[in-house]
């Protein structure tokens, strides 16, 4: 019995727990079951793309069945419309009327901002509905034009074609939303969906709200009724325009769902009687003037597929469709698939851009009023899509004295909830970069234009990954008392750390970008602490535990990152132990044979492992 004490005594560590001596069992890292290349590759391009798992639903189905789950996947109204009854239809009639009452004179608004007829606005509010309700699986996201997206299209194809009015500028912006559209199926046939989520929350809240400032300002021509107004959109040259000249405004509406739905409807309506029976317009008052009656006419033969504009009008798509897929993806509220919503909404501006639209999404406003007003399924889709045929039938020459004041405050009304400042505090607060990141597209829409403003808030996005990748944090760890638990000593001040080691922790993967800083920052860590320990009555350093619970994969710029590491502490006369490889982590120190070189002795399952047998005695209890 004396030497089965003795020998659990010399193979592993003891707790003293009560009166009993329980022995400390050291568990050696495992690796994981080696896998082919191919097993590998197969494994890492299922994760990349198909993490979702879209095709598990055929498996073991027959091939009609199959076939079924392919036309629902396609077409999500053959699933969800085989249960589809009166009740719903009823919520959906009543949504469906509401938004489409919201979507009128928004359509005619936002027209003016991609510097469209306003006819354009009502064509794309009445085919893109449709194919989105047939395609999306999205129940309550309401599809039309919206005010960010247009102010982007007529920026960027007014920089290309300054005569907004010509047939050119037209079919340009068909070109720009067929490649939208295009771009957007794109991303979601090869689920590449996942490239939009590079453009972070804080930067998209300061683009949305620097937008919502540009178009809300841009309406001060027709508010106050300026006639020589500047065509750029920063905040300078709008202000120089708006004291030059001005003539007469208008008010906005607020507050209440019901009043703020119907309230952009009511005030078109007034206000065109009013302009119409005092004939205000002879007087100065700025109107719409004639709106085109009748359904979309083809278009597909105006789409620049050669020439000088074809490359403009891919830029133009790819730049709209990248802003539509980040600020559509902040929209969803309930798990749905981001890739097949790609799908959709590209063929959605595909066949608009053949039927005389331009670029569509989901609209916040319209959505929200869609939700709030019962909606249950995409029908509330078809039955706005109806009214705005019939709009378009009858009574589109009705808006003729619509004036633009109006239409102009319906826009501010629509944008300034896009400014989230709530957000920007809790960013602030949060974290600091999120935040500048925020104001610098904020104020690169502001001061310059929108693309200018979307193109730093993807630069920020990525400066933001880079350095989080490069830079990534290291940290000394420290026992907190009474257990074998081990945190952070900056976070646990009273964490005690172990005379003659040191323990440091890796937050991040181990890749070329930055092994060497990696390595740098640990020696620099060991340099500082045995300056410290130097003046106190802690033992010098014998040893350096790297703790690599968080540390996912290693490259081979990381592997040699190790190699010099050992180097560097073989010279300081310091032994390392590695705590917790992982699965990937533990077979490439293997493979690279640098397993061999630490030792596996000295590498163990946990960080208490590591100390109960290397530390001081005692050192683990």
């Amino acid at each position: 019995m004396a030497m089965e004490m003795e020998e659990i005594k010399s193979n592993s560590s003891s707790r003293i727990h009560g009166d009993d001596i329980l022995p400390h069992i050291h568990h050696k890292v495992a690796s994981p079951p080696k896998q082919t290349l191919f097993q590998d590759i197969k494994h890492t391009f299922n994760e990349t793309f198909f993490s979702d798992d879209p095709f598990g639903k055929f498996k073991n189905q027959t091939v009609s069945r199959k076939f079924v789950l392919g036309l629902q996947s396609v077409f999500p109204i053959f699933d969800w419309g085989r249960g589809y009854n009166l009740k719903s239809f009823k919520g959906d009639l009543i949504a469906g009327l509401t938004i489409a009452s919201l979507c009128i004179p928004q359509d005619i608004a936002y027209a003016k901002l991609a510097h469209l007829e306003p006819t354009y606005g009502l064509y794309t509010s009445f085919v893109a509905p449709l194919v989105y309700a047939f395609m999306g699986s999205s129940r309550d996201i309401a599809i039309g034009p919206v005010a960010v997206v247009s102010l982007l299209l007529g920026t960027l194809l007014s920089d290309e074609i300054s005569d907004t009015k010509s047939h050119e500028y037209l079919r340009l912006a068909f070109t720009a939303t067929f490649f939208a559209g295009i771009t957007q199926m794109a991303l979601g046939l090869l689920r590449l969906g996942f490239l939009i989520d590079f453009l972070s929350h804080a930067a998209i809240v300061g683009f949305m709200g620097g937008a919502a400032i540009t178009i809300a300002l841009q309406q001060l021509k027709g508010l106050l009724g300026i006639k020589d107004f500047t065509t750029k959109t920063d905040i300078i040259s709008v202000m120089k325009s708006v004291f030059s000249a001005a003539h007469h405004g208008a008010k906005k509406n607020k507050k209440l769902f019901w009043v703020a739905a119907i309230s952009p409807m009511i005030c078109v309506i007034v206000s065109t009687f009013c302009v119409y029976i005092t004939r205000a317009d002879q007087k100065g008052v700025a109107i719409v003037r004639h709106i085109k009656r009748g359904v979309n006419p083809a278009s597909a033969s105006d789409i620049y597929f050669s020439g000088n504009y074809l490359s403009a009008g891919i830029r133009i798509g790819v730049i709209a469709a990248v802003a539509i897929g980040r600020t559509f993806a902040a929209m969803k509220d309930y798990s749905i698939d981001g890739n097949r919503e790609m799908v959709a909404l590209g063929t959605m501006n595909v066949i608009g851009s053949m039927t005389s639209c331009y670029v569509a999404t989901g609209s916040f406003s319209r959505s929200a009023v869609n939700y709030m007003a019962g909606c249950k399924t995409a029908v509330s889709n078809i039955v706005m899509s109806i009214v705005l045929l019939l709009t378009l039938l009858l009574i589109t020459p009705l808006f003729k004295y619509t004036p633009n004041a109006v239409l102009a405050s319906i826009i501010i009304a629509a944008v300034l909830n896009l400014i989230d400042i709530k957000a920007a505090i809790l960013l602030w607060k949060i974290d600091k970069f999120d935040f500048l990141a925020c104001m610098g597209a904020f104020f690169g829409v502001v001061f310059h234009s929108v693309e200018i403003g979307l193109l730093i808030a993807v630069a920020i996005s990525f400066a933001k990954i880079l350095l989080q990748v490069t830079r990534p944090r290291t940290v000394v760890l420290g026992k907190l008392s009474g257990t074998t638990v081990y945190r952070n000593i900056l976070q646990y001040p009273k964490a005690e750390q172990i005379p003659g080691m040191l323990i440091v922790r890796v937050d991040s993967a181990i890749y070329f970008s930055n092994s060497n800083y990696i390595k740098d920052r640990i020696l620099k860590w060991l340099t500082d602490e045995e300056i410290l320990r130097t003046s106190s009555e802690y033992p010098s350093i014998q040893y350096l535990i790297v703790e690599m619970s968080p540390v996912t994969d290693i490259d081979t710029s990381g592997i040699h990152a190790f190699e010099d590491l050992l180097k560097s502490l073989k010279k300081r006369d310091v032994q390392l132990l590695l705590a917790n490889p992982g699965p990937i982590v533990i077979e490439k120190l293997h493979a690279s044979k640098i397993s061999d070189l630490i030792g596996e002795d000295k590498i163990f399952l946990t960080v208490g492992d590591a100390v109960a047998t290397f530390g001081p005695k005692g050192a683990n209890l």
